[in-house]
């Protein structure tokens, strides 16, 4: 009789144990508690000690953290026909447990497939240099999508970012092509330029040895100057025939005097192969008979 006795308070306290544990729950801070009674949702529990009616309360776990989602590779075609490979990861929390648990059986995957494709339908509206150039309008224009869509599930997408554009080999030679040209245009601007600036000042400059002659003779004087710095170069002296007319002159008074006539023809046909040399070679006539001569 003791022994029924001692079994069946033993019965008792596992039957009392066993309801204890299964009506007893701890959430964490991050975590909330979604209970339905007998098939009907109440009141969100948590965090801390919740306790349950056994066999008649069920509750599901919801985490409130932040939650990293890696979009898988999305093959698209962009809006001026490049097809790429691009890579995304968005980031979103739960902020409504109940609507997260009511609205739709798992909110990873359906985040998940919104994400995919929403990627796929904005990028391939958008050209290849918005791709590249312009990330942070589509990934605030991606976040923008893919929230709104979510949210009567009770999910705050937070941040959707595009991690990588991978676009065809071919197409990479291309735009790199295309920048070097670029840079090629842009020095050449920038030496046309300076030309022209150059031109402006030089006509400056003209215009001031215009008024003022002897400026060119002191151009001329600081250029030899400079020439004659380097020991390696020879500096050739031209001097104007001009100058030489006073001497020749000369010469020829005294050749004059002391009966030299034949070194006075010669001066005389030094100077004028002189006046040839610096005088400018005539333009060829033109070959053809004219009509009326033989």
């Amino acid at each position: 009789m003791i022994v029924a006795i001692l079994v069946a308070v033993t019965c008792a306290v596992a039957i009392v144990l066993a309801l204890a544990a299964a009506s007893v729950r701890v959430l964490r801070e991050y975590e909330r508690g979604v209970v339905f009674r007998l098939g009907r949702i109440t009141n969100q529990r948590g965090p801390g000690l919740i306790l349950l009616l056994p066999g008649i309360d069920r509750m599901e776990r919801v985490s409130l953290r932040t939650v990293t989602l890696k979009i898988p590779a999305q093959e698209i075609i962009t809006r001026d026909n490049v097809p790429a490979r691009v890579t995304a990861v968005a980031y979103y929390r739960i902020i409504d447990p109940t609507r997260s648990v009511l609205e739709i059986e798992s909110v990873l995957a359906g985040t998940s497939q919104i994400a995919q494709t929403t990627l796929r339908s904005v990028l391939g509206k958008a050209e290849l240099d918005a791709l590249l150039a312009e990330r942070e309008r589509l990934n605030e224009h991606l976040q923008q999508i893919i929230d709104d869509q979510t949210e009567p599930w009770g999910v705050k997408v937070t941040t959707v970012e595009i991690k990588d554009v991978e676009i065809p080999e071919r197409m990479q030679h291309a735009m790199a092509r295309q920048a070097e040209a670029e840079r090629e245009r842009r020095a050449k601007v920038i030496n046309a330029e300076g030309e022209f600036q150059a031109a402006g000042r030089l006509s400056d400059a003209a215009d001031v040895i215009g008024r003022n002659p002897v400026t060119i003779q002191l151009r001329y004087l600081q250029t030899l100057i400079e020439v004659s710095n380097n020991q390696s170069s020879t500096i050739v002296f031209p001097m104007p025939v001009d100058i030489l007319q006073p001497l020749v002159a000369a010469a020829r008074d005294r050749g004059t005097a002391a009966g030299l006539e034949p070194e006075r023809a010669r001066l005389d046909e030094a100077l004028a192969a002189a006046r040839a040399a610096l005088e400018p070679a005539p333009a060829p006539a033109a070959t053809g008979s004219v009509p009326g001569h033989a």
